[in-house]
């Protein structure tokens, strides 16, 4: 073709073209299911779900806006296979097109089921299964929790069953059932009902009528799971019918085929309950008598075999009589030995002995007191000359005597002596100490005539 036959077609901006693409495809594929697998699940913070549909050959891009997504009753995962309908469209800022997503389908029930297999063996491998893990339902609960739909058949069906078998207080924790918050709701009560301090429940009851597989979807939720198996609380799943199973009636301490009979598990009858005690009562009471009579009986013929008091103690009270025989007699005869050795003591003994000893003693004590006195009159002598020996000495060396020949002692302002000039400070003040008594002076610094005069020998004041 010539440069001529191009010239001649139309020209379009980027932009015309992108919208004329967006108006051509829109108006072709208004409306369209298409069937792939999700990959590339990305949950954006503004809400809106972005992923890429795929199947073995090409792959397609897809949005599901925020609105849509808090509708949708499947929610989106990666791997999963899907049946999505929406209208195509093209995004001008990649030059790319994408179906806006209205409604998402699990592709049959194979795959659904295959998708809880799968999570159902994760959860298991964790242990969140266990039968170790399950606790044991209280007798006779106080308080009951219920997580359930506030509006439906489940609670009235609950609450009438446990007004006919026991009367129990019931907290009701309203949830959504199904839908894409069911699962958050579900999963948020039972911690909520595990954090409460004041009321707390006794038991945990979550229920749920019965719906199809799409409908129970909340209850195969791992949340859900993983609240049920975290749960302090003993907890009852009742959800579906029978014949129904989902993923929590695994994580729960005990399974109820219908919520009616979740109540029937979490309470006994109350009048069962009372025949049974009363049961009891009588046949502990008939136990006790009978009980009685065998002891008594017993007690009666042991009594028949013990011998009689007199012939117990006939044989110990006769040696008690004998030993009391020989007890006055052997008393008797140690007091006559004992009499007869004081009696030969006492001759033995002679007060002039006693008398004659302290004479002795006396004499010698007085000859020991004038000794004594002696010695002390000469010793107090002897050191009273060398006492006063001493005190002329050192009346010898004192200052006193010093100061008596015309010398004064100089203290400072401290109180310590100054031996010599240079000691002394111009203007301090002094205390010169005399042999009568002390007068306080002020020392001068003088002219330096006088400083170069050569001092005086006063000679040594010893």
């Amino acid at each position: 073709m010539s440069d001529a036959a191009f010239s001649n077609l139309p020209e379009f901006s980027v932009t015309e073209l992108s919208a004329a693409l967006k108006r051509a495809v829109e108006d072709q594929f208004a409306m369209v299911r298409v069937r792939g697998e999700i990959s590339g699940l990305k949950f954006h913070s503004s809400g809106h779900v972005y992923f890429d549909l795929k199947d073995d050959k090409a792959v397609l891009n897809a949005v599901i806006w925020r609105g849509v997504a808090g509708r949708l009753k499947v929610r989106p995962e990666a791997g999963m296979e899907v049946i999505c309908t929406g209208k195509l469209s093209t995004y001008a800022g990649s030059s790319r097109y994408q179906i806006i997503v209205e409604q998402v389908e699990l592709a049959g029930l194979g795959a659904l089921m295959a998708l809880l297999e799968e999570r159902r063996k994760k959860l298991a491998a964790e242990g969140l299964f266990d039968a170790s893990r399950k606790k044991k339902l209280p007798f006779l609960p106080e308080v009951i929790g219920v997580v359930t739909s506030p509006t439906g058949a489940v609670i009235r069906d609950i609450m009438h069953r446990l007004q006919a078998r026991f009367p129990r207080r019931v907290l009701l924790w309203p949830v959504a059932v199904q839908g894409e918050k069911a699962a958050g709701e579900i999963a948020a009560a039972i911690t909520g009902f595990n954090a409460m301090v004041a009321n707390r429940p006794d038991l945990i009851i979550v229920a749920r009528g019965g719906g199809s597989v799409e409908d129970l979807m909340a209850f195969n939720d791992e949340a859900v799971v993983r609240a049920a198996a975290a749960s302090l609380i003993p907890l009852i799943s009742a959800v579906g019918h029978e014949t129904d199973t989902t993923l929590i009636d695994f994580a729960a301490d005990m399974r109820a085929p219908t919520p009616t009979a979740a109540a029937e598990l979490a309470v006994p009858v109350r009048t069962e309950l009372l025949a049974q005690t009363l049961d009891l009562e009588r046949r502990t009471l008939n136990c006790f008598t009978k009980g009685l009579k065998d002891r008594q009986r017993h007690l009666g013929q042991l009594a028949r075999l013990l011998p009689r008091a007199e012939s117990l103690f006939a044989t110990p009270r006769q040696r008690l009589d004998s030993a009391a025989d020989k007890l006055q007699h052997v008393l008797q005869r140690n007091r006559q030995i004992h009499e007869v050795r004081f009696n030969r003591t006492a001759a033995r003994l002679r007060d002039q002995v006693l008398r004659d000893r302290i004479v002795i003693a006396g004499q010698r004590a007085t000859t020991l007191w004038d000794r004594a006195k002696l010695a002390q009159s000469v010793r107090l002598a002897q050191k009273t000359q060398k006492l006063q020996g001493l005190f002329r000495l050192l009346e010898s060396v004192s200052h006193k005597s010093v100061l008596e020949r015309g010398f004064a002692l100089v203290r400072g302002e401290d109180g310590s002596v100054r031996r010599r000039a240079v000691q002394v400070k111009a203007g301090e003040a002094l205390t010169l100490t005399f042999a009568d008594g002390e007068k306080q002076a002020v020392a001068e610094g003088g002219s330096p005539k006088a400083k170069s005069k050569k001092p005086i020998d006063q000679g040594s004041l010893f």
